[in-house]
Parts: C-alpha cells; sequence; structure tokens
C-alpha cells in the first residue's frame, strides 16, 4: 500500500511537470493563438489514458481518455518508446473541433508503459472552406479541413516527415503550423522524458500506485460531496440564436440531473436534433461542460481527473445537438459549450442555491482573412479569441470582460494586433449599462472597435444577439451581443452574431460582447454599490433610475 505523502508528492510532481509544458510551449509557439491566447493544453496521463490533474483548459481534460483510447484500440499491440501520434478528428478520437490537434506520447519504464505525455492545440489553419478552418455555415465536417485519425508522426523516436507534410500541404499558414507543431511536440516530448525520470527515481510500481490513489481520491472526494445534495431531479433548458446556417432557427439545449443513491446522472435526450451548421457538440464536450458545472456547484476546492467518472453517468439521444452524428460540422463548438454550461448550471442551482449564478456572456472570436495585404515577414492571418462577462450570482457582482466559464483564454494585446497585422484598434473599452441588472449586477460587456488599413476577409463567429444572457431569481438580462460593420457610413449595418465579409481599407467595425445575466431582485441592491457603480461609470444615473428606482 503507497502511503498517502508519496502520493502528494507525486501529485505535485505531475501538476509542476505540466506546468513547464504549458510554459514551454507557450514560449515556444509561433501563432498568436499560442503566445498570446494560450490556446491550449499539457497533461499527463496513467496507461489507461486516464487525466491525473486538469490542465488550465479544463474543457481539453476530458478529451484524452477518447483519444488516448483510440490510439490503444488501433496501436496498443505496437506502442514503442519514442512514438507520438497525432490526431484532430472530433468522431474518431473526440477532439473539440478539426482545428484542435491533439498529441500524445506513450511513457515506458523499460519494457512496461506507466502512462502517456499529452497536448491539444488549436491550429492557425488546416484547411477547408473558410480561412482560419472555423466556419460559422458549414454544412459537414469535410467542410472544416483535413482530418486526421490517430496516426503516428514520430515512430520509435524518428520524425514520420510525410505525415507533417500532409498537414502543411492542407494548410493556408504552413509556416506558423510547422512552428505550432514542433513546439508542441517537444512540449509533449517533455513529458515523457520527465516522466521517465520520475520512474527511475521512484519506481514504476509506486508511479502506477500513485496514479491509481489520486484517481481513487478525486472519485471519493466528488462522491463525498455528491452525498451531501438531495435526491431529485431538476430541468433546464437555453437557445443559441442559431446554427449559422438555418438563420430563423433558435437551438434548444436541455438537461435533467438526477442524484440518486451517491451519483449523478445528466441526461440530454431531449436537446434539439443536431444542427446542419457547425455548433454541433460531441461527448467528450459535453462531459467537459457537466464537469465544470458540478465543481462549481459542489465547491472549487474538489480536484477534478478521470477518477471523477465513476460517480458520474450520462444519457444521451442519437443524432442530437449534444451527440451529434458525423458528418455533423462541429467548429462553433464553444459557444454551444458555454450556452450548455448556463443550462447545467441553472439545473444543478436546485440542488445547492447559494451557489446559483446568471447567464454568461460566452465567448467568440474574430478573424480577418489579410491575404496579400498582410504585413511584410508577419502572417496574414488574425485570429482573436474574445470573451464576454460572468453573471451575478449570490452575493456577489460579475466579473467584466474576461474569459468565461471552460477556457480560461488570454486577450491578444492592442500593441501585438497593431504590429503584426494592418489594422488599427480604435477603442477597447466597458460598456456602460449592458450588465443584467439585479441585487447583484451583471458583469459588463465590452466593445472593440477596429479600423482596417488594408482590404481583408473579415469572419465573425458569436451568440448571444438574439437570445441574451439570462438573470435568475428576478435578475434582469445581460445586454445582447452586437456585430456593426462599414461605421460611419451610409452602409452602416448590425450584422448577425456570426458571419462572412468582405471589407476594404478604411473600413470600420465594432464588436460588443453579451454582458453577464443579474442575480435577484434589483430593488434589494445596495444604494452604496449603485453609487459605486454610477461613480466608475458602470451604471449611468438615468439608468440606475429605471432599473433600481434609486
Amino acid at each position: 500500500m503507497i502511503d498517502p505523502v508519496t502520493v502528494e508528492i507525486l501529485r505535485n510532481k505531475v501538476a509542476g511537470l505540466t506546468d513547464e509544458m504549458h510554459y514551454h510551449f507557450y514560449r515556444s509557439g509561433y501563432s498568436t493563438i499560442i503566445r498570446e491566447s494560450r490556446d491550449f493544453s499539457c497533461v499527463v496521463l496513467d496507461a489507461e489514458g486516464r487525466l491525473i490533474t486538469a490542465p488550465p483548459m479544463f474543457f481539453h481534460g476530458t478529451v484524452y481518455r477518447h483519444f488516448c483510447a483510440r490510439v490503444l484500440a488501433t496501436h496498443g499491440d505496437t506502442l514503442a518508446p519514442g512514438d507520438v501520434f497525432v490526431s484532430n478528428h472530433p468522431y474518431d478520437a473526440g477532439l473539440p473541433h478539426v482545428s484542435d490537434m491533439g498529441f500524445v506520447a506513450p511513457v515506458f519504464a523499460g519494457k512496461r508503459l506507466i502512462g502517456f505525455s499529452g497536448s491539444i492545440a488549436h491550429k492557425a489553419d488546416v484547411g477547408g472552406t473558410m480561412p482560419g478552418s472555423t466556419s460559422a455555415n458549414a454544412t459537414e465536417i469535410f467542410h472544416e479541413g483535413l482530418l486526421l485519425p490517430p496516426v503516428r508522426i514520430r515512430a520509435a523516436g524518428s520524425p514520420c516527415p510525410d505525415i507533417e507534410r500532409l498537414i502543411l500541404a492542407n494548410s493556408r499558414q504552413p509556416e506558423l503550423v510547422a512552428g505550432d507543431i514542433g513546439a508542441q511536440v517537444a512540449a509533449t516530448c517533455m513529458g515523457v522524458t520527465r516522466m521517465e525520470e520520475l520512474a527511475q527515481r521512484f519506481g514504476a510500481d509506486t508511479i502506477c500506485e500513485a496514479f491509481a490513489a489520486i484517481l481513487k481520491g478525486a472519485a471519493d472526494e466528488l462522491a463525498s460531496a455528491i452525498a451531501e445534495l438531495p435526491e431529485d431531479s431538476a430541468s433546464a433548458e437555453g437557445f443559441m440564436d442559431t446554427d449559422g446556417v438555418e438563420l430563423d432557427r433558435m437551438i434548444r439545449m436541455a438537461v435533467t440531473v438526477t442524484v440518486k443513491n451517491g451519483r449523478v446522472l445528466f441526461d440530454f435526450s431531449n436537446s434539439d436534433a443536431q444542427a446542419k451548421g457547425p455548433i454541433n457538440l460531441r461527448p467528450s464536450m459535453v462531459e467537459a461542460c457537466c464537469f465544470y458545472s458540478l465543481i462549481g456547484c459542489l465547491g472549487p476546492d474538489i480536484h477534478f481527473n478521470d477518477g471523477c467518472r465513476d460517480v458520474v453517468d450520462f444519457k444521451y439521444a442519437p443524432d442530437t445537438i449534444t451527440n451529434a452524428t458525423a458528418p455533423a460540422p462541429v467548429s462553433s463548438y464553444q459557444m454551444a459549450n458555454l450556452k450548455l454550461v448556463d443550462v447545467i448550471l441553472e439545473a444543478l442551482s436546485h440542488f445547492r442555491p447559494e451557489r446559483a449564478v446568471a447567464n454568461a456572456g460566452s465567448s467568440g472570436a474574430l478573424l480577418i482573412n489579410w491575404g496579400k495585404g498582410g504585413r511584410p515577414g508577419q502572417s496574414n492571418l488574425q485570429y482573436e479569441i474574445l470573451g464576454s462577462a460572468y453573471g451575478g450570482g449570490f452575493g456577489h457582482d460579475g466579473a467584466s470582460c474576461t474569459a468565461t466559464h471552460l477556457s480560461n483564454l488570454h486577450v491578444t494585446p492592442i500593441e501585438i494586433l497593431e504590429s503584426e497585422y494592418p489594422v488599427r484598434v480604435t477603442s477597447f473599452e466597458l460598456v456602460p449599462d449592458s450588465g443584467g441588472a439585479g441585487e447583484f449586477r451583471g458583469g459588463l460587456a465590452f466593445r472593440r472597435a477596429y479600423e482596417l488599413l488594408a482590404g481583408g476577409t473579415v469572419i465573425r463567429r458569436y451568440d448571444r444577439a438574439k437570445c441574451p444572457p439570462q438573470g435568475v431569481d428576478g435578475g434582469k438580462a445581460g445586454r445582447a451581443s452586437r456585430f456593426v460593420i462599414k461605421v460611419g457610413t451610409t452602409e452602416e449595418r448590425v450584422t448577425p452574431a456570426s458571419g462572412r465579409f468582405e471589407m476594404k481599407a478604411g473600413d470600420r467595425l465594432y464588436l460588443e460582447s453579451a454582458g453577464g445575466g443579474g442575480y435577484g431582485d434589483p430593488a434589494k441592491r445596495a444604494q452604496e454599490r449603485i453609487a459605486r457603480d454610477i461613480a466608475e461609470g458602470y451604471v449611468t444615473a438615468d439608468a440606475a433610475k429605471r432599473d433600481y428606482g434609486k
């Protein structure tokens, strides 16, 4: 029996190792997606591909088990030291979307497989019909880029150059993709090297026993927290604006959460049929939404790893938005993830009302393909990932201008954009009165405005224009999102939240994220909070009188 001190030492060794992998990858990335937004994760897994400690990009954590299961099923008999496998396949390997490329490498102690090192990272372009590969209106996954089932990109330590040549031949940004692949493989192999060193120091048996204990510990911890909940069921639903293709159809997500016999069941059977557009989800993403929301409901100190699967069940209907069937497109999955989190949190608030929180403002992306008009020596694809605001919750206002819930991504700094692309950012500011009114106010939306210094194709992917973030317990909805093009001209117009637009030099545009929903009756908001909001410019005096009567 392994002692608990050794278990904690190895848990922290693994956590420190993944931080080291993360740091080196971030510092070595070529694209702004890696070095600015940090849209990637690095992990250590056991010999069955089970996650040991959660990465900062939480929603990647549930993917690796599916990816490794396919590697073991298709290549398990031939795994060798020095192998590295790559895949970006949402259906075959559970990756979030085609732009997310995963790498896993087996870790051996002698001839014994003791685990895997892994990483997942968004690539600048992997082909498909749209620059950046993340289309707002794809109708099948083949529109979204090259598909790679799990295959070796290194075999027994030797590179497989044909695989990389195949990837780069399908990319509009081969230099960026090649640089990021090199950094990602190096970070993944660093994990292998460090794990081999730990095995030499502690022994393979100790490593494997510690991993089993860490996984069981998380299962026991979660089971103990679930045991404190009342046995009951609760349902909730929410809507997305559109799937990007059927523009008049709102997409319904629904969940029923049941707590019984020390377990939690998440049932998504009543969600809408899968969409024609790219907002469909695979189970690996739905699992991430569930575990994130469950831990948020039960308490932030609960450890997450794949041991948590032992006390949680999932139920899906086939061909639905939460369990899509190939070749349904999935490239705008994160907008769907964040709507689903709102829905799950609403259902879970029935069990822990004091942990209830209003809807957040989601996440989105802005891409500008500059073509031949880009700056010399720089990429011609500007790719930004943008957050929004949290909803208010019991005892606290929502945070403003931040990544929400699952992603933990960073906004690209203005200085980077203006130095690398022919664009000027003319404003980046909070939007007064955009947070939903409530006893605890929703976080504020932001406005980011641009002037194009060259012509380009602008691609916007977002949600919450028709269905703004809802308040809870009497709180009001946050302000809906907006995307406005041709600003200051006779052609100025508000567009749908997602779309593709051809723009020319001198054109101006701006985007506004959605504001967070409010929590509780606005009439109960403390006067000192309202006074501070007015002083800080978060709420105007007129809105305070209208919304709060004060």
